[in-house]
């Protein structure tokens, strides 16, 4: 479900409060009032859960001292300013300092409420952007992530935790979908360079002019190359394969001169490369070794056994939690289907389909059948996995369902 949004409302007439907060609490809204500045300021502090409403005359602190008090510890936080007539200078000199808006009196309520929900949506962007950066420089956060008890997640989680640790360039190779810009985050916040810069950039989303520009300067904007933008920390490399030559040999070029240890770490991910070749084949040689010191192979979703069943159990409870419905009961039929699958698209098909089994479910109809049917008609020829007999598959189920009973399903999931 959506994170609840207050509005506070702050004026020192106590029938204009009332007003606003009759009316947007008609209009939705969770409200809360307060007769001064002063009296605000010991609820609303950094990461407040919901925006503000203030007068710009109070007696005491009024309300351009306020909106600096609160901009000072929280630039974020939307404010919204309420204006007497003849005020309008104040309140443009309000919207300099970071007010989100202002309405002259009197106002329209629907024009009150118009913003209070603009407002509150840029609210909930922020923190939410804010939750995942602090959740990008948490390691032990990022690794919970990595949900499955299956011997390649284990492996793969000691990895991150080894290879987090040096200071070696790190090449991420796997199918689509796998998880590998999450490694990669992972690798940087579990070492040493967790409290420094984390750069990441698309080879394959920008013309060979324009991310020479990005990658080693200078940029017709001015701004900072990314390879000292990055500088000691970790610069990630999304889609190494779609480097030219050319950039490969810059590359190595500014590899070689860093010395060892590496200003700059890099992390390069590869993720499209036919099926019979190899990342030696992709890059240059000499930049694959250079690259290539340390690397990680993410293993395919189909390998991967009952953590198939899992991740969709924590997935599907989640977004059943987001849209205020129950999650679908998978019987042992369709966890069979699901341990089967060929999953083109790894996790990341995954969360589509528990997204989607989640809102079938909530309207009453489909199946998980005819997700995973359509889904494997849309990819073309499937990837082969292993045949088991039916009773396998159902065990496993029947497993998932004990360890759920005892320990829980509730968690946060990969996503």
């Amino acid at each position: 479900m959506a994170r609840a949004m207050k509005v506070a409302i702050v004026d020192d007439e106590a029938d204009m409060r009332q007003s606003i907060s009759q009316w947007l609490a008609l209009s939705g809204f969770d409200t809360e009032t307060y007769a001064s500045a002063e009296e605000a300021l010991k609820v609303i502090g950094p990461d407040f859960q919901g925006v503000v409403v203030s007068d710009i005359k109070m007696p005491g602190m009024d309300g351009m001292a306020f909106l600096k008090r609160l901009m000072g510890q929280d630039s974020g936080l939307p404010v919204i300013m309420i204006t007497g007539h003849g005020d309008v200078p104040m309140a443009v000199e309000a919207m300099r300092v970071g007010a989100f808006d202002f309405l002259e009196k009197p106002f329209n309520p629907d024009r009150m409420t118009e913003l209070a929900k603009r407002a509150t949506q840029s609210r909930r962007m922020t923190l939410d952007n804010r939750a995942l950066r602090k959740e990008l420089s948490d390691g032990s956060t990022i690794i919970k992530k990595l949900i499955g008890s299956s011997p390649a997640m284990d492996r793969l989680r000691e990895d991150i935790l080894d290879l987090g640790q040096a200071d070696s360039h790190v090449l991420i190779d796997g199918e689509t979908g796998t998880g590998k810009t999450l490694v990669a985050h992972a690798l940087h916040a579990v070492g040493p360079r967790a409290s420094k810069k984390f750069v990441a950039i698309s080879c394959a989303a920008w013309g060979e002019d324009q991310l020479a520009a990005r990658l080693f300067g200078p940029g017709e904007d001015g701004a900072l190359p990314l390879i000292e933008e990055a500088r000691g920390g970790t610069l990630c490399l999304e889609d190494i394969e779609a480097l030219s030559h050319a950039l490969q040999s810059r590359l190595l070029t500014v590899i070689n001169d860093q010395g060892t240890p590496p200003e700059t770490r890099i992390i390069a991910i590869c993720n499209q490369h036919a099926p019979d070749t190899t990342l030696e084949a992709v890059l240059r040689p000499d930049l694959f070794y250079r690259l290539g010191a340390m690397t990680i192979l993410l293993p395919p979703l189909r390998t991967r056994g009952e953590d198939i069943l899992q991740l969709f159990t924590r997935l599907s409870e989640q977004f059943a939690e987001e849209y205020g419905c129950d999650a679908p009961q998978v019987t042992a039929q369709e966890a069979a289907q699901l341990l089967q699958a060929p999953w083109p698209g790894n996790v990341r098909q995954l969360v589509n389909i528990a997204e989607r089994a989640v809102l079938q479910n909530r309207r009453g109809s489909g199946s998980i059948a005819s997700l995973l049917m359509a889904d494997n008609e849309a990819a073309g020829p499937a990837l082969t996995t292993e045949g088991k007999p039916l009773k396998d598959y159902v065990e496993a189920f029947e497993r998932m369902l004990i360890d759920n009973t005892i320990g829980g399903t509730r968690g946060r999931s990969w996503r």
